[in-house]
């Protein structure tokens, strides 16, 4: 009964792991949370906003203390940029065209349901 079920999950990774290869690092490495997802969509859907993060969470709809360490990582893995206005750290998308490329094409494919099934998988993947 053990083997069935891997053999099923072994399957299931297989089905899954079925995108393009760029898309897929870009899931599993760069946009490998629910949160970075939104932050993602937002700076995309909003290319020229430079802000704070207590707005930038406003705006998507999260809690400040969620979006913060995921705002960190996305200038960690070079989508976003941070940079000072005065005193105060402010966030925008980066302006690398190629990280833009990649963004689009991301954005793009999760208008595919099955794109968006995939990457949901390798998020709650990711979290264990």
């Amino acid at each position: 009964m053990a083997l069935a079920s891997t053999n099923g999950d072994d399957y299931t990774a297989r089905l899954m792991d079925d995108m393009d290869p760029v898309l897929l690092d870009f899931v599993k490495t760069k946009v490998n949370s629910f949160v970075k997802w939104d932050l993602v969509r937002f700076f995309h859907e909003n290319p020229h906003t430079t802000d704070t993060v207590e707005n930038i969470a406003k705006y998507a709809g999260r809690n400040v203390t969620a979006v913060e360490p995921e705002l960190e990582e996305l200038v960690e893995s070079g989508i976003m940029q941070k940079s000072l206005l005065g005193d105060t750290a402010v966030f925008s998308l980066e302006t690398d065209e190629v990280m833009h490329a990649l963004v689009d094409k991301f954005i793009l494919a999760c208008e595919d349901r099955h794109f968006r099934v995939k990457a949901v998988y390798h998020i709650i993947r990711g979290m264990r």
